[in-house]
């Protein structure tokens, strides 16, 4: 999916300053999810590293820091989710591999580890596309939000009218109920799966949210006609997450 952007978008996002700026190249901009766990009582260490020191090494070598998390629940205490994105795939492998051998990088990593090592385990790491309906909403509250990240898997075959719902109503009905909309994504190499993010203003608002959704007669009939061809969605991956206190999107 090269072509995601029509000229509208590029038109509108000339318009705002709060718009991402898009590769001047071929490739289009590619975003990466990632979740780190770490040891037993070493997430801590690990926020300090990013607020004081990743992050901004991140930016020096062209990776831009958008939203970081932590789970609530399970992985609460060992977990860090979030998402930056590169100017292409090369840019990726580029700015990677620069960081890498960055001396400041390597002095910061072995000084955070003098008392034993962080991670307990190689980090997990998605490149994402973003959709052609997707908002690219990263763009901070007032006041800190709920976040979902959702994760669908469809029926061999089947990605293209789950996308298709999602454009042709899905995230309209979502707004309708009080989401907001923040990012969808198909991951790189992975044909039937929607990755998403949708924020809300707290917990109490995500229960009524969905409450509302799956009641609602038009999502019912939006449903039964995605459906008529065959099941869509097969499983869906579900966290609920909070912004720590040094990400840019909150």
């Amino acid at each position: 999916m090269r072509t995601l952007f029509p000229l509208l978008r590029v038109a509108a996002c000339l318009l705002m300053s709060t718009c991402f700026v898009l590769s001047s190249s071929a490739e289009e901009r590619v975003y990466e999810l990632r979740t780190y766990t770490t040891n037993e009582g070493k997430l801590d260490n690990l926020h300090a590293r990013f607020r004081d020191n990743t992050m901004r090494i991140f930016e020096r070598h062209g990776i831009e820091n958008h939203v970081y998390w932590t789970p609530v629940g399970e992985g609460e205490d060992n977990t860090l989710v979030y998402i930056i994105s590169h100017a292409s795939n090369d840019a990726a492998k580029e700015s990677w591999n620069g960081f890498r051998e960055d001396a400041e990088w390597k002095k910061v990593a072995a000084e955070s580890e003098k008392d034993g090592k962080i991670l307990s385990k190689r980090p997990d790491a998605v490149y994402m596309e973003p959709t052609d309906f997707s908002p690219q909403n990263f763009e901070s509250a007032d006041e800190p939000r709920l976040f979902e990240l959702r994760t669908y898997t469809t029926a061999e075959g089947r990605l293209p009218a789950l996308l298709k719902r999602f454009r042709d109503g899905e995230l309209k009905l979502f707004e309708k109920q009080g989401m907001t909309n923040v990012a969808y994504f198909t991951p790189q190499g992975t044909p039937n799966t929607l990755i998403y993010v949708v924020a809300h203003k707290d917990e109490d608002a995500m229960k009524k949210s969905w409450e509302g959704f799956r009641s609602d007669k038009e999502w019912q009939q939006l449903w039964e006609n995605s459906t008529k061809d065959g099941k869509i969605v097969i499983k869906v991956d579900r966290q609920i997450l909070r912004p720590v206190d040094y990400s840019p999107l909150k």
